[in-house]
């Protein structure tokens, strides 16, 4: 297994309905705030409006999204 397959926020380790799928809301706003890329973020944001399209939980991808762009500049 090489490094970047370990890292925590690594797309196949956590596929989607891993990481919004948790049990209760600090385990999603968790999974959501270790999403490495804006690319992997938006599957998730996709993931999210196919199956659950919760409004609470889509807040938090806005602010990720907003701190992935800034960490970019």
């Amino acid at each position: 297994m090489d490094d970047s397959s370990r890292e925590s926020g690594s797309p196949a380790e956590f596929p989607p309905e891993k990481r919004l799928e948790a049990p209760n809301y600090r385990l999603v706003e968790a999974g959501i705030a270790t999403i490495p890329d804006i690319e992997t973020l938006q599957e998730y944001v996709a993931y999210e409006n196919a199956y659950q399209n919760r409004t609470q939980i889509l807040r938090r991808p806005k602010w990720k999204a907003e701190e992935l762009c800034e960490d970019q500049e």
